[in-house]
């Protein structure tokens, strides 16, 4: 990819695939970013979004619900998605004493939300105090992509979730490598 007459370096984005790599990530957003990009970090591990539909987001589109119905910025389609009983309380938690038009993740300059730009430096920021360089806004959406498939075994249900066009590109997507399909056969027999 050619950008300004240089080579850009496409960046190998992955997934958190422990939960000790998602506490550190917690860790290091609470030391080196702030209580608002940990609460961002949050949604976006628990919900799939994609981080330009998780920064416009406002105290009236999540408090108090147990879904949140958007239009993805990418697609433009109509998006409904639950949101977990866990993040459920920490939405009442973190928005107690925020009113209803207030964004969730307002900017520190004017009076709009954080741009996915911003997003993404604040992962950086915590990412980078981890010694990682495989940190990016996708991460949290790959990250719940890869927990749920671990947990349920349902790419169907995943490649719903996520509006892929097949299983195999949200397998890719979500970093199930050939090394942990062969281990699901290691062991099998018949």
């Amino acid at each position: 990819m050619k950008r300004g007459g240089n080579m850009a370096k496409v960046k190998n984005v992955q997934p958190l695939r422990t939960a000790e790599e998602i506490e550190d990530m917690r860790w290091a957003l609470r030391r080196y970013a702030s209580e608002r990009d940990l609460f961002m970090f949050n949604i976006g591990i628990n919900s799939g979004l994609r981080v330009s539909d998780i920064v416009p987001l406002r105290v009236r589109d999540v408090k108090g619900k147990t879904h949140v119905t958007l239009r993805e910025t990418k697609t433009g389609k109509t998006k409904r998605f639950l949101l977990p009983r866990a993040t459920r309380a920490e939405v009442d938690a973190y928005t107690v004493n925020m009113e209803p038009d207030d964004y969730l993740f307002k900017s520190r300059r004017g009076d709009s939300h954080i741009t996915t730009t911003q997003a993404y430096r604040a992962l950086q920021k915590a990412a980078e105090a981890l010694g990682r360089d495989d940190i990016g806004t996708h991460t949290m959406r790959k990250t719940m992509g890869f927990h749920h498939y671990r947990k349920h075994k349902d790419v169907a249900t995943l490649q719903h979730l996520f509006n892929h066009a097949a299983p195999s590109v949200t397998l890719l997507y979500i970093g199930i490598t050939d090394d942990e399909a062969d281990a699901t056969m290691e062991d099998f027999a018949l």
